[in-house]
């Protein structure tokens, strides 16, 4: 025969233990029931969490909210920035315009603080269909090559990027812009990796985030030559007369069509730089200032003899 188990019940088990965690709910209680009950007002971030997938968030969402908190004055003077943090969920958010309610459920708060108010109750949002597709990336560039010169083909590496974002955007979108490239005073190739970017800030690059682009610089198409320019003589030093022979050359120029013809004479000159130099004969390189718009390409002759003497001719 099977005698049942008697079950014992050792209410003074643990006995001090149990008394100490009453004591303290007790005292926690005395000081919290002490203090006097406020509200605060507090502009919290706005969380949003569990958006589906294939869906795009058009326009702006608020990023923060206003809330109105309850709790005992020591608990609240605690509160920092992040300690509250309003959370909407949407999972159930569908291509359209939606309103989502918020609640001071959906709002986190620490421990003996209770949310009393959300302003606003519900925040609007529209959503639409993810899409994505690949467009030309477009170099970009800055500044005016060297004086007869102009800028050439440009090309970019790679030549295309994926852009993803709502289906209207990635429709509208015929570009992807760079960096702008300096070719200022440039007389050659330009080449450098740079940045890339959208106008539209709905729409992101899935991958590629520089390209490298190459600007190729070539000579001006059309040439004009200003004949009997006469050599300027510059830095001469005192006491001294100088002489060159020939004292007039040829400058060619180059440049577009529009540039060229607008070149006057007097907007390029020819000239020699006698700084440090003394009495003699020297056979010299005539330089020429270029026009803004046009670059001097030759100089007919390139060098001229230069006679220099002392005192007053």
């Amino acid at each position: 025969m099977t005698h049942p188990k008697r079950i014992v019940t050792r209410p003074f088990r643990n006995f001090w233990l149990k008394v100490l965690s009453v004591s303290l709910a007790l005292l926690l209680w005395m000081v919290v029931s002490g203090e006097e009950t406020v509200e605060r007002g507090l502009r919290v971030p706005l969380e949003l969490t569990q958006v589906p997938a294939g869906l795009e968030l058009l326009g702006d969402v608020p990023a923060t909210v206003d809330v109105r908190v309850r709790g005992a004055s020591g608990t609240l003077s605690r509160v920092g920035a992040g300690d509250v943090v309003a959370v909407l969920d949407l999972h159930t958010a569908q291509s359209g315009h939606r309103l989502f309610p918020l609640t001071p459920d959906q709002v986190r708060v620490p421990f003996g603080a209770e949310i009393v108010q959300v302003m606003p109750s519900a925040v609007a949002m529209s959503f639409e269909a993810s899409a994505s597709r690949e467009v030309p990336i477009v170099p970009a560039i800055d500044g005016r090559p060297a004086p007869g010169y102009v800028v050439g083909p440009l090309s970019a590496e790679p030549r295309v990027a994926e852009i993803i974002g709502p289906e209207s955007a990635v429709k509208r979108a015929t570009e992807v812009l760079t960096e702008p490239v300096s070719v200022a005073g440039a007389k050659a190739q330009v080449k450098e990796t740079v940045t890339l970017g959208l106008l539209d800030p709905s729409l992101r690059l899935k991958t590629a985030r520089s390209a490298t682009v190459t600007v190729q610089i070539v000579p001006a198409p059309l040439e004009r030559t200003l004949r009997n320019q006469p050599v300027h003589l510059r830095n001469l030093g005192a006491n001294l007369h100088a002489e060159a022979m020939p004292s007039a050359v040829d400058l060619t120029l180059r440049g577009n069509r529009d540039a060229l013809r607008g070149v006057s004479a007097d907007e390029v000159a020819a000239f020699i730089d006698l700084a440090g130099l003394g009495p003699g004969q020297y056979s010299l390189t005539v330089h020429a200032d270029s026009s803004p718009d046009a670059g001097v390409t030759r100089v007919s002759p390139e060098s001229v003899q230069v006679r220099i003497t002392s005192g007053t001719p």
